[in-house]
């Protein structure tokens, strides 16, 4: 009867350790993603979205309005 007991014990233990475990990689992966959605990695919003950048150059000068127009269409085109 003993040796029941412990065998229990023992089985309960090790299911709340992989429980800890597997929280503890889940808190992980869900602090990762909300560090990736909070700092805009991987995503097209900035300075390397290629419409943003037409608008600077256009706002600098550096660039013509039929210019700006007519590559403005050709990137609407792509998306």
């Amino acid at each position: 009867m003993n040796g029941m007991m412990n065998g229990s014990l023992m089985g309960g233990m090790m299911l709340t350790m992989a429980l800890g475990t597997l929280l503890m990689v889940v808190l992980v992966v869900v602090g990762i993603v909300a560090l990736v959605r909070t700092t805009g990695v991987g995503t097209w919003v900035g300075r390397d979205d290629p419409v943003r950048i037409l608008q600077e150059r256009f706002a600098r000068g550096e660039i013509d309005h039929e210019e700006y127009q007519e590559r403005r269409a050709t990137l609407q085109q792509r998306h």
